[in-house]
């Protein structure tokens, strides 16, 4: 066996194990171990070279930044538990609920919210799920729209700042974790509005599926309405403001913002008088189960990778990228609909630790900035919740809807919905600007500016000073 047929082989090989059903983590390690001691017997590294996976194994442990994926995750895991979402969309639902499509436009608000403050799809997907969908089929919200919008309201949370996938992203691609939410806004934005768009286009085109709610069913306008809302909302801003404005004002680092952000989510809870020491341990072993799995996952991705690269995998992955038609736009036409049907398959914790970096150096070498390119696939990636018929989404809805919710109305009610998505992505793909736009106003210094002067010494200090040996 030639060096050159062993990338293809050992990619094969791994597509195999997947294929199989065996576990991820254990099936990049084995996969990885196994081409490792085979090319060693052959002759294409010598087993000097595997001395480095204990070192590799050793950075990730000790890596800051990725401690705080078990604090935006106890965040996440302490407010899905205690009460924020039932307050946030009874009070926004009621707000909205005389105009048709209000309670899928309190849906989407409140998906935008609990995403930039618990960063887990299922926590927003299993909220707004137990308390919208049975309102909706109350009030003859049409079944498709109802479950359509309270799942893909949950997926906005992996896009929206502080998602856990540009935290991974930002580590697999060497950009800043604060880099990747500031260029993260635009497309949150963007996404929040195209889904709100969808939602007016039907409440304006066929009003019938989406009816507002009866005047017995509002609660009288006034103060105690809006004050019910700004009680759930404010709280909600400055815990934001505390996790993601600290990154950005550069008080913080990404690990230290997910340490205040869980201290603030504890605070939360006690003050709406549902802190437990039940809910904290539930949230702390949730937190555990999450963790365990992405660094067992990276761990066996590094053993995969080391041993890819020892066989000059990048060097193929590069040729056969690289020289795919019309350049950088071929490129990531190409790199988006393998992903995109990637995503029927694997999780995107998956796909971030195998894929990403296989992609990252044909990126660079294309010019391609990476803080952009790494969005662009966050964008992509979180159509994999929303993909009948494996979408994590759809199986969260389908576990907390009634019996009398269809399996096949939840998969139709997805697919407009990952058209909104995809169409994000070309969005993004040709405007650029949604994402530099806000990492271009982000504070820097120009380099141009810094000036550098050392002072010379004086000759006739020179002169009199005695020579040292």
């Amino acid at each position: 066996m030639s060096l050159e047929l062993m990338p293809p082989i050992m990619f094969g090989g791994l597509v195999v194990f997947l294929l199989i059903g065996f576990p991820v983590a254990f099936s990049l390690a084995a996969t990885g171990l196994f081409f490792g001691f085979l090319s060693i017997e052959m002759g294409f590294f010598t087993s000097a070279y595997l001395g480095n996976l204990p070192l590799r194994i050793f950075g990730i442990m000790s890596n800051d930044l990725l401690l705080s994926i078990p604090f935006f995750t106890l965040m996440g895991a302490v407010l899905e538990r205690c009460g924020l979402a039932e307050d946030l969309l009874e009070g926004t639902g009621q707000l909205f609920g005389k105009v048709p499509g209000g309670l899928a436009f309190a849906v989407i608000l409140v998906g935008a919210v609990l995403g930039a403050i618990t960063g887990t799809v299922a926590a927003s997907v299993i909220a707004m799920g137990m308390i919208s969908l049975p309102i909706m089929m109350r009030y003859g919200y049409d079944m498709r729209i109802a479950t359509g919008v309270i799942a893909a309201s949950g997926t906005i949370t992996q896009v929206i700042p502080p998602s856990l996938v540009l935290i991974i992203l930002g580590d697999q691609l060497g950009r800043s974790v604060g880099d990747m939410y500031a260029g993260a806004i635009g497309p949150s934005i963007l996404q929040i509005l195209l889904f709100m768009a969808f939602i007016a286009g039907v409440a304006i085109f066929a009003p019938h599926k989406v009816p507002p709610l009866p005047p017995e069913a509002l609660a009288p306008r006034g103060w105690p309405l809006y004050w019910r809302v700004l009680k759930g909302m404010v709280p909600s801003i400055v815990l934001i403001f505390l996790v993601l404005g600290t990154i950005f004002l550069g008080l913080a680092t990404p690990t230290e913002a997910g340490a205040m952000g869980a201290v603030g989510a504890i605070g939360l809870a006690w003050l709406n008088g549902r802190y437990t020491w039940a809910l904290l341990y539930q949230a702390m072993e949730s937190t555990m189960r999450i963790t365990a799995m992405v660094i067992f996952i990276l761990v066996g991705s590094t053993v995969f990778s080391l041993v890819f690269q020892g066989v000059d995998g990048g060097l193929w992955i590069e040729h056969l990228l690289s020289h795919i038609p019309a350049g950088q736009v071929g490129f990531l036409i190409f790199v988006n609909v393998f992903i995109f049907f990637l995503a029927f398959f694997l999780d995107f914790f998956e796909i971030v630790f195998i894929v990403i970096p296989l992609l990252a150096p044909v990126a660079a070498k294309l010019d391609i900035d990476l803080v952009w390119f790494g969005v662009l696939l966050c964008v992509n990636m979180q159509t994999s919740f929303m993909h009948p018929p494996f979408g994590f989404a759809l199986f969260y809805l389908r576990g907390i809807a009634p019996k009398e919710v269809r399996s096949t109305d939840i998969y139709w009610g997805a697919i407009p919905w990952v058209l909104l998505q995809l169409i994000l992505v070309a969005v993004v793909i040709f405007w650029p600007q949604s994402v530099t736009y806000w990492l271009d106003r982000r504070p820097g210094v120009d380099p141009s500016t810094v000036r550098i002067e050392v002072p010379m010494p004086d000759s006739s200090e020179e002169e009199a000073a005695p020579p040292t040996f």
